[in-house]
């Protein structure tokens, strides 16, 4: 049986002991959870909210460089305790400046927990934004959100597609305005969309945007290589900084900050 539930501190000083303080506040809330039954979780959300030499310490106590190795200790304290985990749960841990509203704070730490259940799913939630670097959209900056849905890009505001239907692109590149990158952007080459279980936004090769027609083609920040997308199936993750080549010319950045 795990020794480190039964010492008494006034907070954790260092590596060990924020990482002691973590998986008690994982075990007592495990026990509350499922009534020390946990074969109905599917997964635990840990967000740590630290920064500077806090965030590092902090980084330690959980692994981050091998985030199988605290699930882990989970794992064991959660064996001792006759907690039967199902053999598929999921350990996700997230550094981020705010707590979810419906996240347990943990005592004694800057951290706090979401038990997900079978039944329940964590919504997460981000926003970012698309600046037109070159071509011409109908706007210089776009605001997108989680929430957004599916964020069409292509040429025209409402294009007709196979069957006669109409797309809104959210994201519209007008085509009569004589501007040359804007004629080689297809009329629904590509979109953007939340992930939720990756937290975070993805883009994607629509019909248009994929060969042999128009391109869609990624240069990740500080990185020589392109990434292409071959498939309207596989999409690519976007992170701060990646630009996104549409057609020939055109260029879209990604960015979570507001402004430069």
């Amino acid at each position: 049986m795990f020794k480190l539930f039964s010492r008494d501190n006034d907070g954790p000083t260092d590596v060990k002991e924020i990482r002691d303080t973590l998986l008690r506040g994982i075990k007592d809330n495990l026990q509350k959870s499922e009534g020390g039954e946990g074969n109905n979780i599917k997964g635990i959300n840990l967000f740590i909210a630290a920064d500077g030499n806090d965030k590092h310490t902090y980084q330690s106590a959980v692994y981050q460089d091998e985030p199988e190795r605290f699930k882990d200790e989970v794992q064991r304290i959660a064996d001792d305790y006759d907690i039967g985990l199902p053999s598929d749960w999921k350990l996700e841990v997230c550094f981020d400046e705010q707590f979810p509203a419906d996240s347990i704070k943990l005592e004694g730490v800057q951290a706090a927990l979401f038990i997900r259940t079978k039944d329940h799913i964590l919504r997460k939630s981000g926003s970012a934004y698309i600046r037109i670097l070159n071509g011409e959209a109908e706007k210089p900056v776009y605001s997108i959100k989680s929430e957004d849905g599916r964020i069409n890009i292509g040429r025209e505001k409402k294009a007709q597609v196979t069957g006669g239907f109409f797309r809104t692109n959210q994201i519209a590149f007008p085509g009569d305005i004589g501007n040359e990158p804007n004629k080689y952007i297809s009329r629904q080459h590509a979109h953007v969309a939340w992930n939720n279980d990756k937290g975070c936004f993805m883009i994607f090769a629509d019909e248009g945007g994929i060969p042999p027609g128009n391109k869609v083609k990624i240069r990740p920040l500080n990185a020589d290589t392109l990434i292409k997308l071959h498939s309207s199936e596989i999409g690519h993750e976007l992170s701060e900084g990646d630009q996104i080549i549409l057609g020939e010319t055109a260029v879209i950045e990604f960015s979570y900050k507001k402004g430069k």
